[in-house]
C-alpha cells in the first residue's frame, strides 16, 4: 500500500496515500488494532451533522473564514449523508473521551473542505474551531440518542402498539383461560391478554417522550473542563440552533455543561428505557410462546405463522423462531444496560472517560429494538387462534368455581374444584349434584365471559 507522510504535534506518522484522514487517526488506527470495531454508522453520522452546524456557528460568530465554514458544511453535508465512511476505522475501544473519533472527523473534514475550496483547511484550527473533545462527544452521544428514537425506534414502537391494539380489539370476546405462576386461574379475553401488552408498550413510549427534554440538552460550548474556554459569545445557541432546524428536533444548551460532560445519567436513563422495552418485548414474546407451545401436548391456543423449518432430524417440527430472536435481542439490551451503567460509573472530576463504550451500546440498543419490535408486531399480527382448544380447556377449567364462592362459600366451592379435577369432568356437572342448585343458575354463575368483568354474559 502506497503511502505518505502526515504530521501531527507528536512528529511524522505514515498514513495510506488515499487516506482522507491523518496523523492522529492513524495513530488511534495503530494504538487499538487489536479490538477493530468501528464506532457506529448513526454516531458518526451526527456528529458529521454537529460539525456542520459548528462550521455555520462559528461563521455568525465571525471566528472562521466564510469560504473555510462553507467548505467545511459541505463536507459535513457528504459525510452525514453517508459518504466516505471507509475512512472512519477509529475503534470503539479507544482513548475514553472519544478524541480519536472528534479528531478523525476533524481530518477527514479538513481534507475535503481544502481539496473544495482550495485554502489551507486545518483540523484543529479551523474544524474543531470553537470546540473539543470534552463537549462535542458527549453531545453527540445525546444527539445520536435522540434521533435514533425519533428516526428509528418510535416508528418501530408506534406500528407495534398499532398492531396489538387492533388484534386486541378483534379478539376482544374471545373468552380464555388466564393463569397465574402458570396454572389455570380465572378466565379473560384475549382482547384483554392483549390490552394489558398494548398498555406496556405505550408507557415504554411515555419514558422515551418524558427523558427527551433532558436528552435535548447538550453540553455544548462547554469546551475542555465545561467552563467554555475558547468559545466565542453566542456559539453555542447557535450551534444547537441550526442542528435544530437540521435534524427538526428541539436541542437546547444544557443549563449546567459540567454535569453533562462528567456526568453520564442522561444516557444511563436511556439505556434504562431501552432496557424497559426490551423487558416488555421479552415478557410478550414469552407469552407468545408459552400460548403457541403444543400443538398437541402444550397449551396450543394460538398457531404462529410459520416461517422455517425447526428441525434439523425431526421433519414437520416448526419453532417460534421470531419470538425467540426477540428474546436473544432482549438478553443483549440488558447486558448493554450494564455495561453503560459502568461506563457511566466512570466519570472523573470533569469528564467522563467510557464515552465511546456508551455510544456503541446506545445505538446498538435503538437499532435492534427497533427489529426487535418489528418481530413482534409480525408475529402477532400473524398468529391465528385455536377456538376449539380454547374452549375445551376453559370448559374442563376448575377454577371456575370461584364464581361460587359467594354463593356456596370458599371451602364447598374447593371441594367441587378437587371433585371436577379427580373425575375430569366440567365444573357445572358436579357444581349441580354438590350443591342441588338449578342448572340454569349455575350456569349463569359460571358463565366464562360474565366472569371476564367485560360487560358481557348474563348477570345474577
Amino acid at each position: 500500500m502506497k503511502q505518505r507522510i502526515e504530521h501531527d504535534s507528536m512528529g511524522e506518522v505514515r498514513v495510506p496515500e488515499n487516506a482522507l484522514f491523518g496523523a492522529q487517526t492513524q495513530r488511534a488506527v495503530d494504538n487499538f488494532s487489536l479490538l477493530q470495531r468501528p464506532m457506529p454508522t448513526a454516531f458518526i453520522r451526527c456528529l458529521a451533522q454537529i460539525k456542520s452546524a459548528a462550521a455555520a456557528a462559528n461563521r455568525e460568530c465571525g471566528v472562521l473564514d466564510p469560504e473555510i465554514a462553507d467548505a467545511l458544511e459541505q463536507a459535513a453535508a457528504q459525510v452525514a449523508a453517508g459518504e466516505y465512511r471507509e475512512h472512519f476505522p477509529v475503534s470503539v475501544f479507544q482513548t475514553g473521551s472519544g478524541t480519536s473519533t472528534n479528531m478523525n472527523m476533524n481530518e477527514v473534514l479538513a481534507r475535503l473542505a481544502s481539496q473544495a475550496s482550495g485554502k489551507d483547511v486545518h483540523p484543529n484550527d479551523h474544524a474543531n474551531c470553537s470546540q473539543s473533545s470534552n463537549d462535542i462527544i458527549p453531545g453527540c452521544i445525546q444527539v445520536t440518542a435522540a434521533q435514533g428514537w425519533a428516526r428509528t425506534l418510535q416508528p418501530a414502537l408506534e406500528k407495534l402498539v398499532t398492531t396489538v391494539t387492533e388484534r386486541s380489539r378483534e379478539l376482544d370476546e374471545v373468552t380464555k383461560t388466564g393463569r397465574t405462576h402458570l396454572m389455570d386461574a380465572m378466565p379473560l379475553t384475549f382482547g384483554q391478554e392483549l390490552g394489558a401488552w398494548a398498555c406496556q408498550l405505550k408507557e415504554c413510549r411515555q419514558r422515551f417522550s418524558d427523558l427527551l427534554p433532558r436528552l435535548c440538552a447538550l453540553p455544548i460550548g462547554g469546551s475542555a473542563v465545561g467552563t467554555g474556554v475558547n468559545v466565542p459569545e453566542g456559539f453555542p445557541d447557535n450551534l444547537v440552533k441550526v442542528l435544530g432546524q437540521a435534524l427538526h428536533q428541539d436541542f437546547r444548551v444544557a443549563k449546567n455543561p459540567f454535569s453533562r460532560m462528567a456526568g453520564q445519567e442522561v444516557a444511563l436513563e436511556y439505556s434504562a428505557c431501552l432496557r424497559s422495552l426490551a423487558v416488555t418485548l421479552g415478557k410478550i414474546n414469552n407469552d407468545l410462546r408459552w400460548m403457541a407451545s403444543g400443538p398437541l401436548s402444550g397449551l396450543a391456543e394460538i398457531t404462529l405463522e410459520p416461517l422455517q423449518p425447526g428441525s434439523s432430524i425431526m421433519p414437520g417440527k416448526v419453532n417460534p423462531v421470531l419470538p425467540e430472536a426477540v428474546l436473544m435481542v432482549v438478553a443483549e439490551i440488558i447486558g448493554h444496560d450494564a455495561s453503560v451503567a459502568v461506563a457511566s460509573h466512570s466519570g472523573n472530576f470533569q469528564l467522563n472517560v467510557m464515552l465511546p463504550l456508551i455510544a456503541d451500546k446506545l445505538c446498538s440498543g435503538f437499532e435492534t429494538l427497533s427489529w426487535a419490535c418489528a418481530a413482534s408486531e409480525r408475529a402477532i399480527a400473524g398468529f391465528s387462534i385455536n377456538r376449539e382448544r380454547i374452549e375445551q380447556s376453559l370448559a374442563s377449567n376448575p377454577i371456575l368455581v370461584t364464581a361460587l364462592n359467594a354463593v356456596i362459600g370458599y371451602e364447598a366451592a374447593a371441594a367441587i374444584a378437587k371433585r371436577s379435577y379427580a373425575e375430569k369432568r366440567p365444573v357445572l356437572d358436579v357444581a349441580e349434584e354438590e350443591t342441588g342448585l338449578p342448572r340454569e343458575q349455575l350456569a349463569n354463575l359460571l358463565d366464562p365471559i360474565r366472569l371476564t368483568n367485560t360487560g358481557r354474559g348474563k348477570r345474577p
